[in-house]
């Protein structure tokens, strides 16, 4: 059964975000390397490729969230050297050169190993060791791992009592991170977890807490106690600039960014005072994380800020920089814009990506339809996707069909529904425009300034600003069903647009929650030609051939 956990030891290699070919040697998950066999991937990077940050992982559909989980992930970036010309953008790495804003990477993973008791039975495992609230212990002696799917599920995460890592460690008050006070930064932020929300803020440490030496890693359940006693609550503001890796229209300034499994974003941040500040992955809206529970706040790190310049201002302080980098790095014939649109708003016209997906560019091309489902009235839970925006269409995901013929060099506007909690959704290849994000009242949450309220107090902060921006990987909301007054459907609309641009081949769209995809919440999608654009029998019939012809390391239809 494809959809039924398999192949633990088969795996393959997914450069999120990255605009390659999906086929033979390059971005081909539908490749299963297995032991013994030696592969190599060849990755041609496309001169006119966006510079960013992207990030890889493995992606053996039946074993993507144990392996990822397990930690077979890593940032993958993209450096331009391209300044914006009068006839054509540039790469936002000119004008902000690590040279004068010096990066920092920070890959986000949630390792959910456990420790077992021994199995009742041979060839089977034995139970996971857990203490009387349900949280993952280890006896002395003790090797945990990442073993099974009953690792995963609704409420696995935040009841292991697992930590979040950065770049491999969890928080130790004795290993901070080191910056300088006025020194604005470029972090380069990737959630490389399966199953958990993060939503990022920044406190000063009040006076006389956390001292240096102090040691401590703190239970679950405590910890909201200890921020409270040890964190201040005003949040230091930091300005995003890229997000999935693409650069964004114009800096927009946060005080907590969400990230859903699989999000990047880029942002410059600098802290205005010297002293100890707290990293926090803050409390969220049960509707806007994965795990739809109430999650309290958890320590991520400290940042130990040695004195520098004082900032009166982030925004006002972040702007005068760039716009003194813009008129000493920008070339003369375009100097004149890029300071015009940075003293207006922030905005960065000169280095985004990709032009606007215009209504007259989607015209006539056709549309395309998603929902995502998960069907508990059986048995055996299904999940599922389907090509409309009910349940009526909604399939689990077969290796040997596929569900969407997409046409070469045309755009289309897709619009995304889920009809049973939330799911990020995920397409290879080619990134979206994001149009319109409708709550179930009918209002636009996806501008500046909007309000998320659908689902009440506290109201849900990651949609707000996300309208023209670019993504790869996006939250398709429904609030929680047992939550909901009758009559009331929790379903959120989103709009996007994409283009289908220099690859053909087949490729997948799937949920970022990765159990979910292994599961069955995938579909295989192919690019054509657009005169080769066929009903889906006769795209099933395509596949089957394409299969044949490519044994390269084993298709999952053939496991």
């Amino acid at each position: 059964m494809p959809d039924i956990p398999h192949c633990f030891n088969g795996t393959n290699l997914h450069t999120h975000g990255l605009w390659v070919s999906p086929s033979g040697n390059s971005d081909n998950v539908l490749l299963s390397i297995n032991p013994q066999t030696k592969f190599t991937y060849e990755y041609n990077i496309p001169s006119d490729h966006p510079s960013g940050t992207f990030w890889y992982h493995t992606h053996r559909h039946g074993s993507t969230a144990l392996q990822v989980s397990s930690g077979m992930a890593g940032a993958l970036i993209i450096r331009g050297k391209r300044p914006p010309t009068p006839t054509a953008h540039g790469d936002l790495d000119t004008l902000i050169p690590t040279s004068a804003i010096p990066e920092r990477v920070l890959v986000m993973q949630q390792i959910q190993y456990a420790c077992r008791a021994p199995a009742s039975k041979p060839g089977e495992l034995g139970p996971i060791k857990q203490d009387i609230n349900g949280r993952y212990i280890c006896d002395p002696g003790d090797v945990g791992g990442v073993e099974g799917y009953d690792q995963f599920g609704p409420g696995t995460w935040p009841a292991s009592g697992r930590y979040t890592s950065l770049n491999g460690k969890v928080f130790n008050p004795n290993d901070p991170m080191k910056a300088t006070q006025g020194q604005i930064e470029r972090w380069r932020m990737i959630h490389a977890g399966v199953r958990d929300t993060i939503s990022l803020q920044f406190f000063k440490v009040l006076d006389g807490k956390l001292k240096p030496g102090v040691r401590t890693l703190l239970r679950a359940d405590a910890t909201a106690a200890f921020i409270k006693d040890t964190c201040d609550t005003t949040p230091v503001p930091y300005m995003l600039v890229a997000a999935d890796g693409l650069t964004m229209a114009s800096g927009q300034m946060t005080k907590l960014a969400t990230f859903q499994p699989g999000y990047r974003f880029d942002a410059l941040v600098v802290f205005p005072e010297a002293g100890r500040y707290c990293v926090i992955d803050s409390s969220a809206p049960k509707s806007g994380v994965v795990n739809g529970l109430d999650v309290g706040p958890q320590l991520l790190g400290l940042v130990d800020v040695a004195p520098g310049t004082p900032v009166d201002n982030v925004e006002s302080y972040i702007n005068h920089k760039l716009v003194a980098l813009a008129e000493t790095n920008m070339p003369a014939n375009v100097e004149a814009t890029v300071v015009a649109d940075l003293k207006t708003g922030t905005k960065l016209t000169s280095f985004t990506p990709h032009p606007d997906v215009t209504s007259d560019e989607v015209k006539g091309n056709g549309t395309q339809e998603l929902t995502f489902f998960i069907d508990t009235t059986g048995p055996d839970v299904k999940f599922e996707v389907g090509n409309t925006l009910d349940t009526a269409s909604v399939k689990p995901y077969d290796p040997t069909r596929i569900d969407r013929q997409l046409p070469l060099g045309k755009a289309q506007e897709w619009t995304l529904q889920s009809h049973f909690v939330s799911h990020p959704f995920h397409i290879h290849v080619n990134p979206f425009q994001i149009v319109s994000i409708v709550d179930p009242n009918g209002k636009d949450v996806s501008a500046p300034g909007a309000i998320d309220d659908a689902g009440g107090a506290p109201y849900d902060p990651q949609y707000p600003g996300l309208k023209g921006v670019w993504k790869d990987t996006l939250w398709v909301k429904s609030l929680i069903p047992q939550s909901l007054p009758a009559g009331f459907s929790g379903v959120y609309t989103i709009t996007l647009r994409t283009r289908y641009e220099r690859y053909i081949g087949e490729y997948v769209l799937h949920c970022h929650i990765l159990d979910h995809e292994d599961q069955g919440m995938m579909q295989n999608v192919a690019v054509v030609l657009p005169d080769q654009v066929s009903d889906a029998s006769q795209g099933s019939a395509m596949l089957m051939q394409m299969d044949a012809q490519m044994q390269m390391g084993g298709h999952d239809g053939h496991k």
